[in-house]
């Protein structure tokens, strides 16, 4: 065991494991609370009924709907805040977010100690709790976990085990009770005092709020927070006032201009550019691309890539699409304002051309993880999409996964909607061969995502790999001049040009837990071994 391992609430391999459908060895408890391994695909049937909030009366709250406090350290004493509660927030500023470390600082100056963060995710800005994590205000974090935040528990510095869900995962585990927020931390650009809230309007208007819909419903006390607070009433509501405790207002609720980031920029790479006109080449000779068709792209740079790609066929088609479901973003904005789309199904707004357009276009539509994700309700758009364009950091021979840690291990990613689109009808992912001279197609993934059954096809800047099950995308592009090869050929060219890669060494101890979309465990992260700390 290494010199620098805490005994703190982490998981240990001599803890009670047990081997699950994909053949990992997962924990039968994580903080304390029984897990159900993954049990593979569709096998797993929840029983129970939908968690609730407690029952309150108008009576409690003032008649005139005014509903503000002082600040949010005073609405956070007036909610109750103690020891060892689970606190939410949402993601819909990205690297602009201010919010979640207002709410921390708070705690700290309260004394409060032992919380779970609750987060629809995280991003490096939020590296600032990072002391917040070691003075103990912050015990964990169950949510997404980007760059810092996620170094810091890959090395074993969490006291207790981290547990990363997909966007639909977060809701599903929210209105099934696996999560019971005790308060939830809505930073809105635009609210009234009763608490009507949107994101489309003021100075720091971040697009919809649809991350934060499960914890506004389902939290016991609900804070909004804006730095733009209006009379009654707020329109559009995306968050409903009724639902809504206390109102705050503050000088600053977010960076508008940081929603933007890295990851919502095509790329330029030449590589790159060969991989995404790959396969919008691929999705037109399969067929896919036809008059009436749907997608979705994931925001990566290659992802946003595909997607000019498909806008280019379908001009010389004259055909369009009936919707894309989005993330929004200026390139597929433009698309709706082309006519090239009919819709966007917008489940997050990554630009302000994005907060633009949901704002001002009928055609652009403000959706949720409920209705776009949830595993467990009565259907979801996730299995309607004809194609998704998503990302990954590995995949291995069995077309499984992995997007959350690298192949040094460490875990620098967050799931997002990854896991929910894999149940679109084809499911691609365009890959680099190898990545700072590491490949990208192992044996084995470091951590298993998301199951080999659900990804149709790999693409590589050397050649084309379709899943062996997808016999009709096999057949459909066969002598069509496209490089299909097997993944084990691709390896083999990968390994040819970087070698062999060392890989990580970890302890036994348990750092998080990976949830599938059904609120199973499909496989664990454990500590990195640091060089030099053995």
């Amino acid at each position: 065991m290494p010199a620098n391992y805490r005994q703190t609430g982490g998981i240990t391999m001599s803890a009670n494991m047990l081997k699950n459908a994909a053949g990992r060895s997962v924990p039968d408890t994580v903080n304390g609370k029984p897990v159900v391994p993954y049990m593979g695909l569709d096998k797993y049937r929840p029983q129970g009924i939908h968690q609730s909030p407690r029952i309150t009366t108008n009576i409690d709250y003032p008649a005139d709907g005014n509903k503000r406090v002082a600040s949010l350290k005073e609405a956070l004493k007036c909610a109750g805040l103690r020891d060892g509660m689970t606190i939410s927030t949402h993601h819909h500023f990205r690297e602009g977010d201010l919010v979640a470390n207002m709410v921390f600082d708070c705690a700290s100056e309260l004394g409060v100690k032992d919380l779970c963060w609750f987060p629809s995710a995280s991003f490096p800005c939020h590296a600032y709790l990072l002391k917040y994590l070691d003075d103990g205000t912050i015990s964990h974090i169950e949510g997404s976990m980007n760059g810092p935040l996620g170094r810091y528990c890959s090395e074993g510095k969490m006291r207790k085990t981290a547990v990363l869900r997909s966007h639909g995962g977060r809701y599903q585990a929210i209105q099934d009770g696996e999560v019971k927020i005790d308060i939830a931390v809505i930073g809105a650009g635009c609210a009234d005092p009763f608490g009507n809230a949107n994101g489309v309007y003021g100075p720091s208007a971040s697009g919809l709020l649809g991350f934060a819909l499960a914890d506004s419903r389902y939290a016991d006390k609900v804070i909004v927070v804006t730095d733009n607070l209006i009379p009654f009433p707020c329109i559009p509501w995306q968050i409903q006032g009724n639902y809504v405790d206390f109102t705050v207002q503050v000088d600053r609720v977010g960076i508008p201009e940081k929603i933007v980031s890295g990851t919502t920029e095509i790329t330029r790479s030449p590589d790159r550019l060969m991989i995404a006109e790959m396969t919008a080449r691929f999705c037109d000779v399969a067929g896919i691309i036809s008059d009436g068709f749907s997608f979705q792209a994931g925001a990566g740079g290659t992802s946003l890539s595909v997607g000019n790609c498909f806008a280019e066929i379908m001009r010389k088609k004259g055909i369009k699409a009936r919707f894309a479901r989005g993330g929004s973003n200026k390139y597929l904005v433009n698309m709706l304002e082309e006519g090239l789309v009919e819709y966007i199904l917008d489940g997050q707004t990554f630009d302000l051309d994005g907060v633009r357009s949901i704002r001002d276009n009928p055609r652009h539509v403000m959706t949720s993880p409920f209705t776009s994700y949830n595993f467990h309700s009565k259907g979801n758009f996730a299995s309607m999409v004809d194609v998704v364009i998503l990302g990954a950091t590995e995949v291995d021979l069995n077309f499984n996964a992995n997007v959350v840690t690298h192949s040094d291990g460490y875990l620098l990613h967050g799931l997002g909607g990854w896991q929910n689109c894999l149940f679109g009808k084809t499911v691609i992912l365009p890959l680099p061969l190898f990545r700072d001279r590491i490949p990208v197609i192992k044996d084995e993934v470091t951590t298993l995502c998301g199951p080999g059954q659900l990804i149709d096809v790999i693409i590589t800047e050397r050649g084309i790999a379709i899943n062996p099950l997808r016999t009709d995308l096999i057949k459909k592009v066969k002598g069509s001049g496209l490089p299909v090869k097997s993944l084990s050929q691709l390896k083999k060219e990968a390994e040819s040009i970087c070698g062999l890669p060392e890989k990580p060494v970890f302890t036994d101890k348990i750092v998080a837990a990976i949830k599938w979309v059904d609120g199973t465990v499909i496989d664990v992260v454990r500590q990195v071994v640091r060089e030099g700390k053995e």
